[in-house]
């Protein structure tokens, strides 16, 4: 068996839209892929009701998924476009505004279903070549000198030059890689639905942060709202156990009625939050991107762009090497990734939680504190445009 190469260059386990990404980018640059997932995503229909679950994409997932060839077949499905940014401190009164006008862009970001990413770079799959192989799911794997030996639930094994573990936030595989994940849960829900109010959104997510978690409200192609509402276990309970009129209610205070009264709502979920960034991002034969990486507070609406931006790291990273005639799974090749990528992923996850401590805290003097930051950095546009192009990838 040693004498052959294994059958594949790489083998991407976990078929979300962080995984299939992956698997896109990495074919692009002509390596054999094969992209492992237990169950097909769901199809995306124009005709059905929006999906609960939306992400706002920053220009640089936009730029990366345009690269990939679906970008464009995602914007003219169903995407809007948000142009601006209110966020405001429900304790202080205080402010942030963000307006991409001000810093010569069309809009700062894309609110898309994720049903319809993920189907869209799972169905652009099999013509660049990657083996889609579902339902499957690797039971265990081994790390061999030149190879990794995936042992599925289903099927013959398989053995790849490097492993990618894209399988969420509570994955098997980085567990079976010997890698552990730090952070703290923070016993709060997030509670989703697409409302109906009573102003327009103007092409402007909004969000408030209050004394029990921030409530956000992201614009919808139709002229509703996205709402994603952070609350402890016990609030996200009891909201979505009400009926719908006092869930709309509960809501319109929450946002401080910014778009007037709340009429209409679709039938709630809610997810469970929790901050975790593993302790390394490689490991022999292994890499790690997406969740399984790290999982963030979604008040920042960042978790799905920093598992696209590991992609871009990791397809350049390797494709570079890979282009040259080199040893793209090298020790020092795969740190490279690890290092960068945990970098930037350990710094914006604690930055993230670091601003959920400090709206979490209600004393006074610590909130007029807060209030007062707030509107020193709203005045200050230099500080203001970085804080925009972080968030959008361009630095």
């Amino acid at each position: 068996m040693n004498a052959r190469r294994p059958a594949l260059d790489i083998a991407v386990a976990g078929g979300g839209m962080v995984g299939a990404a992956c698997a896109l980018a990495l074919a692009q640059r002509e390596f054999s892929v094969a992209l492992l997932e237990a169950r097909e995503p769901a199809v995306w229909r124009a005709d059905e009701p929006e999906d609960l679950r939306v992400i706002a994409l920053a220009p640089s997932s936009a730029r990366l998924l345009d690269e990939l060839g679906v970008w464009r077949g995602i914007e003219a499905a169903r995407v809007s476009p948000y142009r601006c940014m209110r966020v405001w401190d429900a304790a202080s009164g205080a402010g942030l505004a963000f307006d991409a006008a001000r810093e010569g862009r069309a809009q700062l970001g894309w609110i898309v279903e994720n049903k319809l990413v993920a189907r869209t770079l799972w169905d652009a799959l099999e013509g660049a070549g990657v083996r889609r192989a579902c339902p499957a799911q690797v039971e265990t794997f081994s790390q061999r000198e030149d190879r990794v030996m995936l042992d599925l639930a289903e099927g013959e094994p398989l053995s790849a030059s490097l492993l990618v573990i894209a399988d969420g936030a509570g994955s098997r595989l980085r567990e079976q890689a010997g890698i552990a994940a730090r952070g703290r849960d923070y016993g709060q829900r997030a509670v989703v639905a697409h409302v109906a109010t009573e102003r327009g959104h103007e092409c402007t997510a909004w969000q408030r942060f209050t004394a029990e978690g921030p409530i956000a409200l992201l614009p919808l192609r139709d002229g509703r709202s996205s709402i994603v509402w952070s609350l402890p276990e016990a609030r996200a309970r009891e909201m979505l156990a009400l009926d719908d009129e006092g869930f709309c209610a509960a809501a319109g205070m929450a946002s401080d009625f910014r778009l007037g009264r709340i009429t209409a709502t679709t039938p709630r979920a809610s997810f469970p939050l929790r901050l975790q960034v593993a302790e390394r991002f490689a490991t022999g034969r292994c890499v790690l991107l997406g969740d399984a990486a790290h999982a963030v507070h979604p008040l920042a609406g960042q978790g799905a762009n920093l598992g696209l931006r590991d992609v871009a790291e990791l397809a350049a990273t390797l494709g570079d090497e890979h282009d040259a005639g080199r040893d793209f799974t090298a020790p020092h090749v795969l740190q490279r990734y690890a290092r960068r990528r945990r970098s930037a992923g350990t710094l914006d996850a604690r930055g993230f939680d670091a601003i959920e401590r400090m709206f979490a805290w209600q004393s006074p003097a610590w909130t007029a504190a807060r209030g007062l930051g707030m509107r020193a950095i709203d005045v200050l546009e230099p500080l203001k445009r970085r804080l925009s192009a972080h968030a959008a990838g361009t630095t």
